[in-house]
């Protein structure tokens, strides 16, 4: 399996998981859909970029410069509700991050 299938495969792995806490409190599809889809973003991200740093720190970068959209929008209808997520994108982007680049 190549670099990057590793990515967007690992990276559809921790979307699924950043994605059931959401359903379970029954956010919007359209925020569902959009963690998804950054996860998989950023597995892309992490297993394309030739950057010399050690893969949980390049996965904590990739996946927190990816955020910073979608933060800018959960922080303007409630800046308490960024925690959880910044939570999650250290703990996901750094755990991606580590698995790819091993």
């Amino acid at each position: 399996m190549t670099k990057i299938k590793a990515g967007l495969l690992l990276g559809i792995v921790a979307g699924i998981i950043d994605v059931i806490p959401m359903v379970l409190m029954k956010l919007p599809l359209s925020a569902d859909l959009s963690a998804f889809s950054m996860w998989v973003v950023v597995g892309f991200f992490i297993a394309a970029l030739n950057i010399k740093l050690p893969g949980a720190l390049k996965g904590i970068m990739v996946a927190f410069l990816t955020l910073i959209p979608i933060a800018i929008i959960i922080g303007a209808g409630n800046p308490a509700d960024l925690v959880p997520v910044m939570i999650m994108t250290l703990i996901l982007g750094g755990l991606l991050g580590f698995v790819i680049e091993r």
